[in-house]
């Protein structure tokens, strides 16, 4: 008997090729729906209307085409079961041999600006994820293919294999239905439930997009995962050259894209090391922000991975290439830029249009479940900051302050962070004493320190801090404020003459 394939897809890429494949190199017959049906016949390769060979037409505008004993008997049916055939027969239906169907485009749907509820609602795909499921349930007896991808492995499988499919083949094929099927509800349900303001159950579906050579160490297997059927983030970035990104490059990269985000009025660069930022400035060109940000440690940035918030011209260009880094990202790089850049060929170079965008949800994996809360963006201004001390910050301390502020935000916890003219110039993060963390972050300043400005992410829970901090020189500290002994902390700042401003907020990045 000739075989039979149900076409019915939303996304035509590749079908036309791959129909006229099936029904002239391997004799399948085609039924098919809607706007599938007209592609294929405009093409002109033979092909059933679902509603021809059902007897039932397409009803509520389209709502209802496939959903009908005749479909779905021909896709559930066993083939080693004698009293199935036998259905099939009694009531004239074709066992189905192929099922090629993709979805309505929901994601894409509500990823437009001012999308309607409405609007979205009429891309939930119902017909659709049936076949589908129903499908891969029966994959002991059909092969499913929701993926335009797949359409050439499947003709391979054909032509290897005498016109039969293997039975891993299908499998496969099944997993990765079920697998696009659960990431289209996710992708509903997230959905509506953001209309109503419910976050009771949260959901997260992703799709292979690449393995990793490896993760944070040779022996861990890794892989790099797209959350939502519409790239977005790091998918959307262009790779202009260099070796594969690894495991901690991207770990390390969306370290780099937070940080830098926090600086748009101003040319700002930072370069990332172990996920903390061992140099961080700002400047009236990129070049200069660049050089400022690599002088504050200039040991720590040699393998390091930068960021800036302009587009990468030539001069800066030959000044990043003069030392040895893993990654860069940039808006844009220019051609002269990328010249500069092909003559280190190890030497990764990304672009990515919108860096400003990350996730609004923070996720944890531990044993039996997950933590999640929301990103720690809160938009930093001095307004609601309060100067504790006798002595008041001058409007460029308030800015350095801000400054530094939003920098040691990005440093892992316990963090210090000294700054001055808007460059870091010392970083403490980690330690499991704040005191640890100040010394770390003065010795690196060192006589540097005098006149500079220094942020806590948390509390001092003691006036130690600040005394180590007025004896280096520093001459403004700002803190979220709220220990016990705030008091202790404030008369040592009144005594030593120093500013101390509390922000109200702590920003503890584990």
């Amino acid at each position: 008997m000739t075989r039979f394939a149900l076409l019915s897809v939303s996304d035509k890429t590749g079908l036309i090729e791959f129909a006229r494949q099936l029904v002239e190199k391997f004799d399948f017959e085609i039924v098919s729906s809607g706007g599938t049906a007209q592609a294929l016949k405009a093409e002109g390769i033979p092909v059933m209307k679902v509603a021809e060979y059902t007897g039932a037409p397409e009803i509520l505008g389209g709502r209802v085409k496939t959903l009908h004993p005749k479909i779905h008997g021909g896709i559930l049916a066993r083939r080693d079961m004698p009293e199935h055939l036998a259905d099939l027969e009694q009531h004239r239906i074709r066992p189905i041999d192929l099922v090629v169907v993709n979805l309505y485009p929901f994601a894409a749907t509500i990823s437009k600006p001012g999308v309607s509820l409405a609007e979205a609602i009429e891309q939930i795909d119902i017909g659709g994820p049936a076949m589908l499921r129903a499908s891969a349930k029966n994959f002991a007896h059909l092969t499913v293919l929701s993926n335009p991808d797949r359409y050439d492995d499947y003709l391979a499988e054909l032509t290897k294999n005498n016109g039969q499919v293997s039975i891993e083949f299908r499998q496969a094929r099944a997993l990765e239905t079920f697998q696009h099927t659960a990431a289209y509800d996710t992708a509903i349900a997230g959905y509506l439930a953001a209309q109503v303001g419910e976050n009771t159950n949260y959901q997260i579906s992703a799709q292979p997009l690449q393995s990793l050579r490896y993760g944070e160490n040779p022996h861990q297997p890794a892989a790099w995962y797209q959350t939502g059927a519409v790239p977005t983030g790091w998918t959307t970035a262009k790779i202009l050259q260099g070796k594969e990104l690894s495991y901690n490059n991207l770990v390390d990269l969306e370290a780099a894209r937070r940080i830098i985000t926090e600086f748009n009025d101003t040319p700002a660069a930072t370069i990332i090391k172990h996920n903390n930022p061992c140099g961080t400035a700002l400047g009236d060109t990129l070049l200069a922000a660049y050089d400022r940000a690599y002088n504050a440690d200039s040991t720590s940035a040699f393998g390091g991975i930068v960021a800036v918030n302009r587009p990468i011209d030539a001069d800066t260009a030959l000044s990043m290439s003069k030392t040895f880094l893993e990654c860069i990202v940039a808006p844009e790089c220019t051609p002269e830029a990328a010249a500069i850049f092909a003559t280190k060929k190890n030497l990764r170079v990304l672009t990515l249009a919108d860096l400003a965008t990350g996730t609004k949800d923070n996720v944890k994996i531990i044993a039996g479940g997950m933590l999640v809360q929301t990103a720690d963006e809160a938009i930093e201004t001095t307004t609601d900051w309060q100067v504790v001390t006798t002595k008041q910050p001058t409007e460029l301390e308030l800015q350095e302050l801000l400054f530094a502020w939003k920098v040691c935000k990005h440093v892992k916890s316990n963090a210090i962070v000294i700054t001055k003219d808007r460059a870091t110039i010392g970083v403490g993060a980690g330690q499991m004493n704040r005191v640890g963390s100040a010394k770390i972050a003065i010795e690196q300043a060192g006589t540097k320190s005098t006149g500079a400005i220094l942020a806590s992410d948390g509390f001092f829970p003691f006036d130690d801090s600040v005394r180590t901090a007025a004896a280096a020189g520093i001459t403004a500290i700002v803190q979220p404020g709220g220990s016990m002994r705030d008091n202790d902390s404030i008369a040592a700042a009144n005594e030593l003459g120093i500013v101390m401003v509390f922000t109200g907020v702590r920003h503890f990045l584990h």
